[in-house]
């Protein structure tokens, strides 16, 4: 009886698993997510096709600068499925981020996206951290463009003394949004303060300063 040979038999295991993990082909024109629905699926229910119009592929919002005299100094305005139903299943979306003077998108990180900045007007300090620990950081200027691999924790800084601007992509109709210190800081239930005053190695006096400023206004 024959068997098969190892590196075949491998070869064969590893086009399997990656069959079985990439995502589907789409089977059928579009699934224009219907956000009113209940129906709690991976991404959202289809609306009734006789119910889509041109609107649902439509979004306006990142024609004009947004407000950035917040405590950060930046702003995001997304473009994502829940602002156009049109993009459910087709796995892509934009946001604009806007940094007055000194304006900071804080470290965060996009669990379900890789994200790719094109930077509008400005200039702009970027990085990202490896999970080696490695800083990976530049300096953009108007017109470059910069990566942030999916789930790697990332922030830009305007140190210039104009504003900036970028249009960011993400392969991701909805990618998600962790920014560390509203995370570790502000969630609900809160994270112990024994457990943060460790990992951080500070007293857990200091930790309740630092949730007192991540409270809700």
């Amino acid at each position: 009886m024959a068997t098969t040979p190892p590196a075949l038999f491998l070869l064969c295991f590893t086009l399997f698993i990656i069959s079985s993990t990439s995502d589907p082909d789409m089977l059928q024109d579009l699934c224009v997510a219907d956000l009113s629905s209940g129906t709690r699926v991976n991404g959202f229910a289809c609306k009734n096709p006789n119910n889509v119009t041109e609107s649902d592929f439509f979004f306006g919002g990142l024609a004009n600068p947004g407000l950035t005299n917040n405590t950060m100094g930046s702003l995001v305005t997304g473009a994502n499925v829940e602002k156009i139903p049109g993009l459910n299943t087709l796995g892509v979306s934009l946001s604009r981020i806007d940094y007055a003077p000194g304006g900071l998108n804080p470290p965060h990180t996009h669990p379900r996206a890789t994200e790719i900045i094109f930077l509008l007007e400005g200039t702009l300090e970027v990085g990202f951290i490896t999970t080696g620990n490695k800083l990976i950081s530049k300096s953009l200027k108007k017109g470059d463009v910069f990566v942030f691999p999916k789930g790697l924790v990332h922030f830009q800084k305007n140190n210039g003394d104009v504003p900036a601007s970028v249009i960011a992509a993400f392969n991701s109709q909805l990618p998600g949004t962790q920014s560390l210190g509203a995370t570790l800081f502000g969630s609900t239930p809160s994270v112990p303060d024994n457990v943060l005053s460790r990992a951080f190695q500070i007293s857990t006096k200091e930790i309740k300063k630092i949730k007192s400023r991540f409270q809700p206004k």
